[in-house]
């Protein structure tokens, strides 16, 4: 199967914050932070603390949601030249090979840890923080579902 495919940056860093949200460390840190904050807010109403820990989980948990919704995303779109790139994939049943002008690549499927399906995005993962992104809006209904079902057989779902 062969597809031809760009990156719509609006999309891009929507993709782009679903990958760092789905990160464990993230959810973690963003469960023991609301917790503190919902802890520390009914501490203050029942009058058993000052409201500055209130305040200080509240500030916390802005910065986190900030720098994992705003700023981490644009930094990793600006920074990557790959999705400025017009792309063309074969996929086969050994491998996946994506070209550009600039040149290309080739993977097997076992160099693919997992892989997830989001609404813009098939996001292929070569391990916890490395990935590679394939949009769904240039490939036809057929070919993906093609590529779903060889994804689901050739790599496991996270």
């Amino acid at each position: 199967m062969q597809f031809s495919f760009n990156y719509n940056k609006r999309k891009v860093i929507q993709g782009l914050r679903l990958h760092f949200v789905s990160v464990k460390e993230v959810k973690w840190l963003m469960i023991v932070v609301n917790v503190f904050v919902i802890l520390s807010a009914i501490l203050l109403y029942t009058k058993k603390i000052r409201p500055e820990p209130f305040l200080l989980g509240t500030f916390i948990w802005l910065i986190i949601l900030i720098a994992i919704w705003f700023i981490m995303p644009n930094m990793v779109y600006k920074k990557s030249e790959t999705f400025q790139n017009r792309f063309t994939a074969f996929v086969s049943e050994s491998a996946i090979r994506i070209e550009s002008e600039e040149g290309f690549v080739s993977w097997q499927w076992n160099q693919f840890t997992n892989y997830f399906e989001s609404p813009h995005f098939f996001h292929l993962y070569f391990n916890k923080k490395s990935f590679f992104l394939i949009p769904k809006d240039d490939i036809t209904d057929d070919i993906r579902h093609e590529l779903r079902a060889l994804l689901k057989d050739k790599i496991q779902t996270s």
